[in-house]
C-alpha cells in the first residue's frame, strides 16, 4: 500500500509514533508469514474481523487489499454474508455497505 492509499489517521500515527508503527507493521508481517494462508484469504479474514468489530475504515482498507490480492467482489461479499449467523444481519448489512463504498457496486 502506498502512502497515498493509507488512511490519514494511520499516516498521522506514523508521523507521531514511528517506532510504534514500525513495530506494528513488523508484527503484521510476521503473523502473515507464519502459516500457509495466501494474501487473499488473510485479507478476507481481517476484513471479516473488522466487520465484526464495526470498524468502517478497516473494512474499507481490507476490502481494497483483498481486491488487490485477487479477490472478486462476489468473494468479498460472501465473506461478509457468512458472518450473518455470528455477528447478526444488521452488522453484516452495514459491512456490505462499507464494502460497496470501495467496490462501487
Amino acid at each position: 500500500m502506498t502512502k497515498e492509499q493509507m488512511p490519514k489517521n494511520y499516516q498521522q500515527m506514523q508521523s507521531h509514533n514511528p517506532k510504534l508503527m514500525q513495530a506494528v507493521s513488523e508484527l503484521g508481517r510476521a503473523a502473515r508469514s507464519e502459516g500457509p494462508l495466501d494474501e487473499k484469504t488473510i485479507e478476507l479474514i481481517q476484513m471479516a474481523a473488522a466487520a465484526a468489530l464495526k470498524l468502517e475504515g478497516a473494512v474499507h482498507s481490507h476490502t481494497r487489499r483483498a481486491l488487490d490480492a485477487g479477490a472478486a467482489p462476489e468473494e468479498i461479499r460472501h465473506a461478509l454474508t457468512v458472518l450473518t449467523s455470528t455477528i447478526g444481519f444488521p452488522t453484516v448489512a452495514m459491512a456490505i455497505s462499507w464494502m460497496r463504498d470501495i467496490t462501487g457496486e
